[in-house]
């Protein structure tokens, strides 16, 4: 039995109870339906129904914020070691079911398995970083002042909404419900409708591991009836989303009237900038993972290539040769490299930008076509001899493509790298010290890799400015969000009082 036929009979084992039960809510520790019927969830792979997804109304929302308000006192009084250790038994479940996360995580993303079977362990990792993080969560700082004595301490915010994306759905969730939940919040979680499988995982491993009802509610459905109740409501006192910037300014506006903390983590058009005194063969390398990787769905993804004019046409040479090499297949094959685009509607927005490009006048150098006639494949993609101002170097794509830029020296090309709406992330590769601190200095960007690829260190801040984001996640800065800062300020001596109407 090949490896794929094997993975697809466990596939099947693993799905067998959602197909015939339906993937429910889980409000206040119950499992219950959507009270506005179901949708269906079809895997992007062939189109085949994975299984029926409750599809949930404002009243389910209502619900499922009662629950956390309910629970949230209980929670949030809990010993910070006792809530370390339950989070801690959610990581180790993670890892009990780790090959069932990854399978149903490829299933219904699309995503590749040499991909996938390492993201579930990296949520276990998130879980107990944070949960490792939570008997601290609350200390402050001692700040002595002329005659006082001020103590600072922090307590969790309240019951906070979490929507995450359809791209690595389960890794990112755990990145945003781990340090809510160390810090002793209460959580509502929306998930994307395209991706809602590992949600569910999760909140099943959560209630097994010994989370007090209501602690983490569930809530399936859609971004204009579910997301937007979650928004709206006067009971979450917070939104930690990842997703489009269009999608972050509507949210920020509907939590205006109950003036909700937000913290988005948002698109991105990251550059990629290879001068000609890099070390070529590990900048090729980093290239072609980090934006055909993860099928080119990924916020951190260094879309635009920008290269020096004197490697560039030697660099592209080798690059249209390793991108025309790039494996594409299914999804459980552990041979392939990329998989399929998430949904028909994303598959047909990126081919649009194929379009988009030749009329523009850049030059199509590798792939720009559908793989197959089923399932939603596109081939890898690169675009070269494109200017900073097409809409190819402008818009964020999504997906497995690749627009390179040249440019002349330095200056240059610290404009064409700044001159987009976003800056989440950039990557830097030359070999010249000097250059990589001043450069970094002043690239607009909330994180840059300089000679790396894309290498999380945990406690370290993620996140964007300009249309890449609000707030910071990663380490103490998580807890930044969810949690407010309380000072207390003690008299060390009978100070003078101005004495009014005396």
């Amino acid at each position: 039995m090949s490896d794929l036929t094997a993975r697809l009979t466990q596939l099947d084992s693993h799905l067998a109870r959602y197909r015939e039960h339906g993937i429910l809510n889980l409000i206040g520790g119950q499992d219950v339906a959507g009270s506005g019927g179901s949708f269906e969830t079809r895997s992007p792979v062939d189109e085949s129904l994975i299984c029926a997804v409750s599809r949930s109304t404002a009243a389910d929302v209502d619900a499922a914020a009662k629950a956390a308000k309910a629970a949230f006192p209980a929670w949030a009084a809990m010993d910070g070691a006792k809530r370390k250790a339950i989070l801690h038994r959610v990581a180790d479940l993670i890892e009990a079911r780790a090959e069932e996360i990854a399978l149903c995580e490829c299933w219904d993303t699309g995503q590749a398995w040499r991909f996938m079977s390492k993201a579930a362990l990296r949520g276990a990792e998130n879980f107990r970083f944070f949960a490792d993080q939570a008997p601290g969560a609350r200390d402050g700082q001692t700040l002595r002042g002329p005659g006082q004595l001020n103590v600072t301490s922090r307590h969790p915010i309240g019951p906070v909404g979490v929507i995450t994306p359809w791209n690595t759905p389960f890794m990112l969730s755990t990145w945003k419900i781990a340090p809510a939940l160390a810090a002793g919040c209460t959580v509502v979680h929306k998930p994307a409708e395209f991706s809602p499988l590992t949600a569910r995982i999760l909140a099943e491993i959560c209630r097994e591991a010994g989370l007090h009802d209501g602690v983490l509610n569930l809530v399936n459905g859609f971004g204009e009836d579910a997301g937007r109740a979650l928004t709206e409501h006067p009971d979450i006192k917070a939104i930690a989303f990842v997703g489009e910037s269009k999608t972050g300014s509507m949210i920020m506006k509907q939590g205006a009237d109950t003036l909700k903390l937000v913290h988005f983590e948002l698109g991105g058009k990251n550059p990629v900038i290879v001068f000609d005194d890099a070390d070529l063969e590990r900048a090729l390398d980093a290239v072609i993972f980090m934006i055909y990787s993860l099928n080119g769905e990924r916020c951190t993804s260094s879309s635009r290539l920008l290269v020096q004019e004197s490697i560039a046409e030697e660099f592209h040479a080798r690059l249209v040769e390793r991108v025309n090499r790039i494996k594409v297949g299914h999804p459980l094959d552990p041979a392939t490299e990329v998989g399929p685009l998430i949904h028909k509607v994303h598959f047909d927005k990126v081919l649009s930008y194929v379009g988009i490009g030749r009329d523009e006048g850049a030059t199509c150098a590798a792939g720009g076509e559908r793989i197959g006639d089923k399932g939603w494949f596109v081939a890898p993609t690169l675009f070269t001899g494109a200017t900073p101002g097409m809409r190819i170097a402008q818009e964020e794509v999504f997906g497995p493509f690749l627009t390179s830029i040249p440019f002349r020296d330095e200056a240059e090309a610290l404009a064409i790298a700044n001159d987009v709406a976003y800056g989440l992330t950039g990557y830097l590769w030359t070999n010249d010290l000097t250059r990589a601190l001043t450069f970094a200095d002043r690239l607009e960007a909330g994180m840059i890799w300089v000679n790396s690829e894309n290498v999380r260190h945990l406690p370290t801040p993620f996140g964007g400015v300009k249309a890449s984001g609000i707030g910071r996640d990663g380490g103490d800065w998580s807890f930044d969000f969810y949690m407010e800062t309380k000072n207390v300020a003690f008299a060390l001596g009978a100070h003078k009082i101005q004495r009014l109407g005396a």
